[in-house]
C-alpha cells in the first residue's frame, strides 16, 4: 500500500467498533440506569442514515446535474428545521415554528453558497463533492444554534414575564423590555461554537481536517479548508440565530405591543410549563 493510500474498511472491522456501544450499554446497565433502548435506536439509525446517505451520495456523485444537488440540499435542510423545532422544550406557536424555518434556510443557504461560489470558486457551483458536504455542516451547526437560541428564548421569555410587564407598563417597548433576554438567547446560540473555535488544534482536531488528511491531503492544505469552513459555520450560525431572535420575541407581543397569554401545558417535576398563546 502506497504512502498516501486510502485504508479501507472491512465489514468486519467496522463490526468490531460497536464494541464501544457494548460497552456503554455494560456501563449504564451496571448503574442502574435504563437507556438501553435509545442507546440501540440511536445507534441503529446512525448506522441505516448513514449506509443510505453513502449510497445516494454515489449515485449523485456519479450522476451530477443541479436538481440533484439542490434537492439532496432541500432535504437536509427539511429535516434540520424539524429536529430544531423537536428540540425546544417549550411549545412554540406557528409563527416562531415558521420563523425558525425562515431562518435556517437563509442563514444555511447564503453562507453555504458564498463560501462554496465565492471562497472556493468552485466550478460548476452545483459540484456534489464540494456542496453537499460543505451545506451539511453549515446546515447541522445552524440546526444546533437555533435550538439553544429558542430553548433560552422561549424559557425566559416564559421565565420572565412579570419582568417584562412591569417594563411595558413603566413605557418601555417590547425591544426594549426583551433587549437582554434576546441578546441571552443569541450568546447562548453562539457559545458552543466558539467554544469550539477555541480548542480548535490544540484540545481536538476537527472532523473535516481529520478526514482530508486520513484520505492523504497535505495537512497545510487540510487546515486551510477546516479555518474556512468554520468561518463559514460561525457566519451561518449568527446569521440564522441573530435573525431568528430580532423577529421571534415579536411573535410573544400583539400587534399594540402587549405581551400575549400564555397558556398553562402541564405540570412536570413540580413545574408549570407554558406554551405560547396559539400553539395548537
Amino acid at each position: 500500500m502506497s504512502e498516501n493510500a486510502v485504508m479501507d474498511l472491512s465489514i468486519l472491522q467496522l463490526s468490531i467498533a460497536y464494541v464501544f456501544v457494548l460497552i456503554l450499554l455494560i456501563i449504564f446497565k451496571s448503574r442502574g440506569i435504563r437507556r438501553e433502548k435509545e442507546i440501540l435506536i440511536a445507534t441503529t439509525r446512525m448506522t441505516v442514515q448513514l449506509t443510505v446517505m453513502g449510497l445516494i451520495l454515489m449515485v449523485v456523485f456519479r450522476h451530477a446535474h443541479w436538481w440533484l444537488t439542490v434537492l439532496m440540499v432541500a432535504i437536509m435542510i427539511g429535516f434540520a428545521i424539524y429536529n430544531a423545532i423537536k428540540r425546544v422544550k417549550i411549545p412554540m406557536s406557528g409563527a416562531l415554528k415558521r420563523l425558525i424555518a425562515v431562518s435556517m434556510i437563509f442563514g444555511a443557504l447564503m453562507t453555504a453558497a458564498f463560501f462554496i461560489i465565492v471562497v472556493l470558486q468552485v466550478r460548476p457551483w452545483f459540484n456534489p463533492q464540494y456542496f453537499i458536504p460543505i451545506s451539511g455542516m453549515v446546515v447541522g451547526n445552524c440546526m444546533t444554534g437555533i435550538a439553544l437560541g429558542a430553548n433560552k428564548l422561549c424559557g425566559d421569555m416564559a421565565d420572565k414575564r412579570e419582568m417584562i410587564e412591569n417594563s411595558l407598563m413603566l413605557g418601555a417597548t417590547p425591544f426594549a423590555a426583551t433587549k437582554q433576554i434576546v441578546n441571552d438567547a443569541f450568546d447562548s446560540a453562539i457559545l458552543p461554537t466558539m467554544n469550539n473555535m477555541l480548542t480548535m488544534g490544540i484540545v481536538s482536531l476537527p472532523g473535516m481536517m481529520t478526514g482530508q488528511i486520513l484520505s492523504g491531503t497535505f495537512p497545510l492544505t487540510a487546515i486551510k479548508y477546516q479555518i474556512g469552513i468554520m468561518l463559514a459555520i460561525l457566519g451561518a450560525t449568527a446569521l440564522a440565530t441573530v435573525l431568528f431572535v430580532s423577529l421571534g420575541y415579536k411573535t410573544f407581543f400583539s400587534k399594540d405591543a402587549r405581551l400575549l397569554p400564555m397558556e398553562k401545558e402541564t405540570e412536570k417535576e413540580g413545574k408549570t410549563i407554558f406554551a405560547q398563546k396559539g400553539t395548537r
